[in-house]
């Protein structure tokens, strides 16, 4: 693993840029685009910051961050994108906040752990529109889902009329929603199929029962088409369906239990995998039988998700379409 000569910190936001080497107690506020970029680069040259020999690390913003990756990657700058919580976690007793504080905190933990942070691995263009038209989809079906909730409750209230304006305004837009909400899926299909990679490990997830097309879309966005996770566990820990003990010393000795700092919007597809697995898929609602038995139906159908999700990476190390084959026992 390579060695960093200088740890970069950065407080990511909409327009500015807060830039921060902690091991030398330098400082810069920039902006979020091309002219702060270019200071950017001054102020490393200045301060005999050879950036071939640098990482720079910064936090999931959730989109405000990729015009600065788009920079580091066409100067070849090594990045590292890690989650806020993991920084926050790591900072012990905390009084205030701003910006800059914020940035050097960021350095402060790149350098602590520097021999085990891997350099995150250039954009995938494909991907990240996948992501950007995945987070609009949800934004137009939970806009719709309001619609619907407005109109069921005008209609079980009141006497309505139908030239009610409230009604017609609500049932217009429901409307022009199921349009775009088409469009955009659309427009996801034609993304997967216009890449071999994507299609191909697409066309492998869905091949297993459970997994349909909402579940496929987000998961190859979400692990990058299966090249940010090592292993099915480490995707299994970050969707939230691995269980971690509870015990300490011997007061304590609670059950193993799921921890919330996990996706909650793909565990909460993956549970409807799972529901339709267990009817449609002969060997899993066998194994959810028996489990049932013994065990609580929400851990029987969190062991069916984790199932699901050993199935999609084994399928996709090996390159093959589920088959099934399963036999029931005598």
């Amino acid at each position: 693993m390579k060695s960093w000569n200088v740890i970069l910190g950065v407080d990511v936001s909409k327009l500015t840029l807060d830039i921060s080497c902690a091991e030398r107690n330098l400082h810069i506020k920039t902006g979020n685009c091309s002219k702060g970029f270019g200071e950017f680069t001054k102020w490393c040259k200045i301060n005999g910051i050879d950036l071939k020999e640098t990482l720079v690390v910064m936090e999931y913003t959730g989109g405000y961050e990729y015009r600065f990756i788009q920079f580091c990657d066409s100067k070849s700058i090594a990045f590292c994108r890690l989650p806020g919580m993991e920084i926050k976690q790591s900072m012990g007793m905390v009084r205030g906040k701003n910006d800059k504080a914020d940035s050097f905190r960021i350095g402060r933990y790149g350098e602590e752990k520097r021999s085990r942070l891997i350099p995150s691995k250039p954009l995938d263009n494909n991907i990240l529109t996948l992501k950007q038209l995945l987070s609009f989809r949800k934004r137009l079906v939970r806009e719709r889902a309001g619609l619907q909730s407005t109109s069921k409750e005008r209609s079980h209230m009141y006497d309505v009329k139908k030239t009610d304006t409230i009604m017609h305004i609500a049932q217009a837009k429901m409307k022009a929603n199921e349009k775009y909400i088409s469009l955009v899926e659309q427009q996801i299909r034609e993304l997967i199929k216009s890449n071999d990679a994507l299609f191909q490990n697409y066309r492998i997830i869905t091949s297993i029962k459970g997994i349909g097309e909402i579940n496929g879309w987000m998961t190859i966005a979400h692990t990058e088409n299966f090249t940010s996770f090592p292993d099915a566990r480490t995707y299994g820990v970050y969707v939230g369906v691995i269980p971690f003990g509870h015990t300490s010393g011997t007061s304590i000795n609670g059950r193993k239990r799921v921890s919330h700092l996990a996706n909650k919007e793909l565990k909460s597809e993956l549970t409807q995998a799972a529901k339709s697995a267990v009817m449609h898929d002969r060997e899993l609602h066998d194994y959810a039988e028996r489990k049932l038995k013994s065990k609580s139906y929400g851990l029987v159908l969190n062991n069916v998700k984790f199932k699901l999700i050993l199935r999609m990476f084994s399928l996709i190390k090996r390159g093959e379409i589920y088959v099934d084959n399963y036999k029931r026992s005598a």
